[in-house]
């Protein structure tokens, strides 16, 4: 409290900066330890509060576009809650495509926007915009908080207001929360200003509310049905789109499809594609490649489907269940989604996945034995996989396929792979093989843009669980170019393989591409730049690599992620845009005629 002495402008800090202060400490109290911030004016108490609270690390990011993303990423690899903080006007504004993405990716982030107090909104103040909701639906609560004031009632409320932001970003499902704060002059500390014992003589300055959430258990009988369900149709498969990382699920959805005897069609951000529940588990990897024959996708139309994560990356399996839709398709969701754009779903299970699949696995008993349509699905993804592995072993071309493949044998198991959108993923797709070496891969999935995907990565490796490597685009990269002063500023061991094809290599792949001239598609939709990358490295004091082989890839790599590296390190990959569209083409043929190979007519 100030003393009697003070002056009614020290006053007036004291005021603010306990109630802010408050906030701040029950937000280290309730498990958040990074509070990313951009500089401004209106925001000081939130940033000096926030770094005079012992437990949270304050990062500091200049772009307010480039902060979301690099939270979101940091939230996506340590599974916590993270904070960001800017100042009014359109800095909070510049948040919206992470806010946007962590809604969709179920990311937990605490938006904290400071703003100009009621007497000065709509009165023509400079940096004043209208706050309210300005996340729409893409948050899972908006708080507008009320002026701070140290009066005990309030200082409760700060920390309880913390306690809930955390509660409901971190719920079921997560995402992000949005808290709005009117700030009146004088914005500087107090000269006393110590956060943690701001406000500690007041009664309600306890310990922050904890907040509990449970899984969603199934209920007996929907285990019952469901295993009833598995066993009664022998033509079933398990598809898996993204997921969080998790072991125990991953096992889980291992042993059910064991028991069920379920092929698992595993996207490569499912979990499930990579690590030591591989092994003996049906997994199939290679379908994206050979589900494209007609053929083969009406042998192998499933009557059952078990859809687990958000919706999977390959086009192909969607237009392969939606030619031949099957009799049911059962959606398990832990929340309140319902990730289904074919419009397939028969039933939808609100269940922790994990929880559910072991349930089942346990209630169905010994694994399935009369697996004939299991064991021919497996047999096609064996051998579409195999032609694959060898034409990549003949060819050694410098494309984004062997480029996957290298990045397969090299990263070490405790290393995260980001993938951008566009291509990168798609290819990760198509051609990273099932292991029982374990990989993270991390995606901006949830809205499927390429924006931020660099700040993203430059997150996931500040957190600090080993080498993070991002594969990107050119076009990707330089959308994010501003998000390397992170990696200068914070000495952030990221490797970036950048694959450059001077534009948009997807479109190449696209219908319109063979419109040609008649479209302007060079201009309008490859948009070549002919700029030279290795100027970026060198603007943000990166380490920079130009590969010409796979084998000079593989080389830098393995130095690249040698040791402990101190700074991040830019490698870029000469791509030939058409000769990796035919590659790609020729393998996938490849591929098909592989798996057909053996199949009954």
């Amino acid at each position: 409290m100030p003393a009697a002495s003070e002056g009614p402008l020290e006053a007036a800090r004291h005021r603010t900066y306990a109630y802010v202060g408050a906030f701040f400490t029950a937000l280290a109290e309730c498990g958040v330890e990074y509070v990313c911030a951009s500089p401004g004016s209106r925001s000081t108490p939130l940033v000096v509060a926030a770094a005079s609270t012992p437990g949270l690390c304050v990062v500091p990011i200049v772009d307010e576009r480039s902060a979301g993303f690099f939270a979101s990423g940091l939230a996506r690899q340590s599974g916590r809650p993270v904070a960001l903080v800017c100042t009014s006007g359109t800095a909070a504004a510049n948040y919206l495509p992470a806010v946007v993405e962590s809604h969709y990716a179920r990311v937990p982030l605490i938006v904290l926007t400071a703003d100009r107090p009621p007497e000065l909104r709509e009165w023509g103040a400079g940096q004043t915009i209208d706050q309210q909701d300005l996340y729409g639906r893409a948050v899972r609560r908006f708080v507008e908080m009320p002026v701070p004031s140290d009066e005990p009632s309030l200082i409760a409320h700060a920390r309880v207001a913390a306690s809930r932001a955390v509660g409901d970003a971190s719920g079921a499902p997560p995402g992000p929360v949005h808290l709005n704060w009117p700030l009146r002059e004088p914005l500087e500390p107090p000269a006393t200003f110590a956060a943690p014992e701001a406000g500690a003589s007041h009664p309600a300055a306890r310990g922050a509310a904890r907040v509990a959430h449970a899984v969603a258990t199934p209920s007996a009988e929907d285990v019952a049905e469901l295993a009833a369900w598995m066993v009664a149709r022998p033509r079933g498969v398990i598809a898996c789109g993204p997921l969080p990382p998790s072991t125990e699920r991953d096992l889980a959805i291992a042993a059910l499809a064991r028991a069920a005897g379920w092929p698992v069609l595993a996207d490569p951000l499912s979990g499930m594609r990579r690590g030591p529940h591989v092994d003996g588990a049906p997994v199939a990897a290679c379908t994206d490649l050979w589900l494209r024959d007609a053929g083969l996708g009406q042998r192998f139309a499933p009557d059952a489907v078990l859809r687990i994560g958000d919706t999977p990356t390959s086009k192909a399996q969607r237009l392969w269940l939606e030619a031949r839709p099957p009799a049911s398709l059962v959606l398990v969701e832990p929340g309140d989604g319902w990730e289904d754009p074919s419009h397939l779903a028969t039933r939808v299970v609100r269940a922790d996945p994990a929880t559910l699949c072991r349930a089942v696995a346990e209630r169905i008993g010994e694994p399935r034995r009369d697996a004939a349509f299991r064991d021919g699905f497996l047999s096609a993804d064996r051998r579409a996989a195999q032609a694959v592995r060898s034409a990549l072993a003949a060819e050694t071309a410098l494309d984004e396929p062997g480029v996957v493949r290298v990045l397969d044998r090299r990263l070490p198991a405790d290393a995260s792979l980001f993938v951008s959108s566009s291509m990168p993923v798609r290819d990760l797709d198509a051609f990273l093989p099932a292991s029982e070496r374990p990989l993270r891969v991390l995606a901006n999935r949830g809205a499927n843009g390429i924006d931020g995907v660099t700040s993203s990565a430059l997150g996931a490796a500040f957190a600090g669980r080993g080498p993070v490597v991002l594969l990107t685009g050119d076009l990707a990269l330089l959308h994010d170019l501003g998000g390397l002063l992170a990696a200068r500023s914070h000495r952030i061991p990221l490797v970036i393989v950048a694959m450059n094809n001077d534009g948009g290599g997807i479109f190449s792949f696209l219908p319109i591409a063979e419109r040609g001239g008649a479209v302007d598609f060079e201009r309008l939709f490859r948009t070549p730049h002919g700029l030279d990358l290795e100027h970026a490295a060198r603007l943000f004091e990166l380490g920079f690599d130009r590969v010409s082989s796979l084998a000079q890839l593989d080389e830098t790599l393995a130095k690249r992620l040698d040791g402990s590296p101190d700074r991040a390190w830019l490698i870029e990959v000469p791509v030939d845009r058409d000769a990796n569209v035919e590659r790609f083409r020729r393998l996938a043929r490849a591929a098909c005629e592989a798996a057909s190979r053996g199949v009954d007519g």
